[in-house]
Order: structure tokens, then C-alpha cells, then sequence
């Protein structure tokens, strides 16, 4: 009986292990992303450094120069930058 507990518990740490690097990859993504969608702005930027999501389709960039900008999608579906 003890080893079903041990084999799930496995499971799921090995899950947990391989997760994470999902999860830099897809940040290196957005990175990339709203660096893209910035710089179509016509807004300095360089290159985004951090991104913090504050939902879907809703970000705050910190840029290589200083910069910050809220991108989000609007009630339209237009994509949306503000400088911060």
C-alpha cells in the first residue's frame, strides 16, 4: 500500500521538475513579443528585460533603456501601450 503514495508523490515532483523550464521559455517568448509589439509602437525601448503579468493579455515591460510600458489588449481588441 505504501508504495502507491511514493510512486504518485514521484510523479508529481518529476512533473513539477520539468515544468519549470515551460515556464522560462514561454517568458523569453513574451519578452521577445512586447519588445516586438513596443518597438511597432514606435516607442524606445531596446529590449524588454522583465515582464510582470498582470492577466491575460495585460503586462507591464521593463525595458533595457529605463523604460516601462502597461500593454494590454482594449475593450476592442486593440493592442494598447502606455509609457509608466
Amino acid at each position: 500500500m505504501s508504495t502507491r503514495p511514493t510512486a504518485c508523490a514521484l510523479t508529481l515532483g518529476l512533473a513539477t521538475f520539468f515544468a519549470v523550464p515551460s515556464f522560462a521559455a514561454d517568458d523569453e517568448s513574451v519578452k521577445k513579443d512586447l519588445t516586438a509589439v513596443i518597438a511597432l509602437q514606435g516607442l524606445p525601448c531596446g529590449e524588454v528585460l522583465s515582464v510582470t503579468t498582470r492577466g491575460d493579455n495585460d503586462h507591464i515591460a521593463s525595458c533595457k533603456d529605463g523604460n516601462r510600458y502597461h500593454v494590454f489588449l482594449n475593450a476592442q481588441g486593440r493592442v494598447v501601450v502606455e509609457k509608466q
